[in-house]
């Protein structure tokens, strides 16, 4: 039997839920247990495909290709799971679920309600995960006292008794504030938050209180009398520099004891080491690197989540820390590309959708091909670059068939047929289709060409890549644009499907089909982020030759 640890929180929302069930996971998995993470989100989309990114963040994308919440790209980064479609559930999935069973006839004339099938079908999918696992641990979006919310917790509370109480495990995330006036560090808002949770049955069983500072043995013995817990249960929360200290400053606290000794489980000793050098290499790099993200969504960082975790992780790479220059492609337009990305040393244009900000993301490519300076397009990076060249090295008068239906050359555009290497058959979109679930999604294969930049930091011949996308490049331009000098570095093993494009004229220059972000941890930076950062740096060393630590060996890739 699995063990079973739900997260959830009080308060306020956006106090870390999602990276405090990941750096249990990773303390967990340090120990040797079996670990799996899943979210269980409250609102009523049936994923956040179709969501904004400035209402929701990022869409991390599995291997399995499900569009999934932004918590499950930390999930992977501090552990080793895979998360797939069972790990990310809304209300919008269960009862899209429970409706297409009803109407199926499977609930035999029964008058369908949310206790007890909602929260049966909520069940249903926690359990769905526990295959194989010493540890399953569950997310609650949301915070307690949200009306979305309640069907999960109260799932959750009678998941104690579905599977024994000694089984199960609540952790509660609340805010201990400090207030200065006052000069206190308040314990009100969690005793609060914990009622609320207790009046729907749950009593936690360790809190994780987030604070600026340590509360004091005094404080947590009244929250721990106030809200019916030993003081060791009481744990601090603490504000770190980067997230991946916080399973060092969790181990700390001596949470992974706590949780193991709860659940009667039995792990090793667990080993640190690895994180330990993580934190230094983000604390003390012996090397500095600012790249310039041309995007459209920068007004809220989250909207780039997984792609900043990844250049960080070639910065740990290459021993070096990562400054970020976020520059939005409409000011681009407006402005020019000089005033924005004269200073940088890299540049990336990542994914996105629509036409709003394109000819700055555009003109930004250009500027890096121009002036030689390391360039990654990832996704619609990748579709612009393309476009670019198109235009000012081969003279066409080229866009994506996305933005403009009338192009004279559409080198982007809606393929109607592919095949999907992972589902085996072909695949059809037109323009018609469904915004949701309609793109090529997923891990697809790609194979590589030799002697290009990319075989040389990948170091393999076959790679498998996360894709989230409805415009291909078209091959029928392939041939005018590859005699002017781009070369297709990667490709489906049909051909069909361009993955890589690379400028061989160019110290680094390099676009992607897909989203490599999705599938880098720190432990184990992605090929093509730290060979992008090991150029962005050399290139940095080019310009000022005094740079620190010169001798720094660098990635080659």
């Amino acid at each position: 039997m699995p063990k079973f640890i739900f997260i959830t929180g009080g308060v306020l929302s956006s106090l870390g839920k999602g990276i405090a069930a990941a750096s249990i996971g990773a303390l967990l998995e340090a120990g040797g247990l079996k670990v799996t993470i899943q979210k269980l989100d409250p609102y009523i989309n049936v994923d956040p495909g179709t969501l904004s990114p400035f209402q929701h963040g990022e869409v991390f994308v599995s291997d399995d290709g499900a569009e999934a919440d932004l918590d499950l790209g930390h999930y992977e980064r501090f552990t080793h799971i895979r998360t797939s479609q069972k790990n990310n559930f809304t209300t919008g999935k269960i009862y899209y679920n429970v409706i297409t069973k009803e109407r199926r006839g499977d609930y035999l004339g029964d008058t369908v309600q949310v206790v007890p099938h909602i929260t049966d079908e909520i069940k249903q999918a926690i359990k769905s995960v526990s295959d194989g696992n010493d540890v399953v641990i569950v997310e609650i979006g949301g915070t307690v006292g949200d009306i979305e919310s309640q069907p999960f917790l109260e799932a959750i509370r009678q998941m104690r008794y579905d599977v024994g109480k000694e089984n199960v495990l609540y952790v509660h995330l609340t805010l201990v504030p400090y207030i200065k006036t006052s000069g206190e560090l308040k314990t009100k808002p969690t005793q609060h938050s914990v009622k609320e949770l207790r009046a729907i049955g749950i009593q936690p069983d360790i809190l994780l209180c987030r604070t600026d500072r340590l509360i004091p043995p005094e404080a947590k013995r009244k929250i721990a009398i106030h809200c019916n817990l030993e003081t060791d249960a009481v744990i601090n929360a603490i504000d770190v520099d980067t997230i991946y200290e916080v399973p060092l400053a969790l181990n700390a606290e001596g949470i992974e004891q706590l949780i193991v000794s709860k659940l009667n489980l039995k792990g090793n000793e667990i080993e640190l080491a690895p994180w330990k050098d993580i934190v230094r290499k983000l604390k003390e790099p012996k090397n500095e690197v600012t790249i310039a993200i041309v995007g459209k969504y920068v007004g809220l960082k989250d909207s780039y989540k997984s792609l900043t975790e990844a250049l960080t992780h070639g910065g740990i790479a290459n021993d070096s820390r990562v400054n970020f220059q976020w520059v939005d492609s409409e000011e681009v337009e407006v402005h020019g590309t000089e005033k924005y990305l004269s200073e940088v040393d890299g540049i990336l244009v990542p994914g996105g959708f629509g036409y709003r900000g394109i000819e700055g993301k555009i003109e930004s490519i250009r500027y890096a091909r121009e002036k030689k300076i390391p360039f990654f397009g990832i996704c619609l990076g990748m579709q612009c670059a393309v476009i670019e060249f198109a235009r000012n090295v081969c003279g066409l008068k080229a866009n994506s068939s996305e933005f403009d239906l009338n192009t004279q050359a559409p080198v982007i555009y809606l393929i109607e047929k592919w095949f999907d290497y992972r589902k085996g058959k072909v695949e059809e979109r037109t323009e018609a289709s469904h915004k949701g679930g309609t793109m090529r999604l997923g891990a697809y294969p790609c194979v590589i060409e030799q002697n290009t930049r990319a075989a040389s930091a990948y170091r393999q011949k076959e790679v498998s890549e996360r894709h989230r996308h409805r415009y291909e490049f078209n091959n029928a331009y392939k041939g005018v644009l590859t005699r002017m000098g781009m070369r297709i570095s990667g490709a489906s093993p049909d051909s069909e499907l361009v993955e890589i494009v690379e400028i061989e004229d160019h110290p680094w220059f390099l676009g992607c089909q897909f989203h490599p972000e999705f599938k880098s941890r720190p432990t184990e930076p992605h090929p093509l982020f730290s060979s992008f950062i090991g150029a962005a740096l050399r290139e940095k060393r080019s310009l000022f030759p005094y740079a620190k630590s010169e001798s720094q060996e660098l990635n080659q890739g």
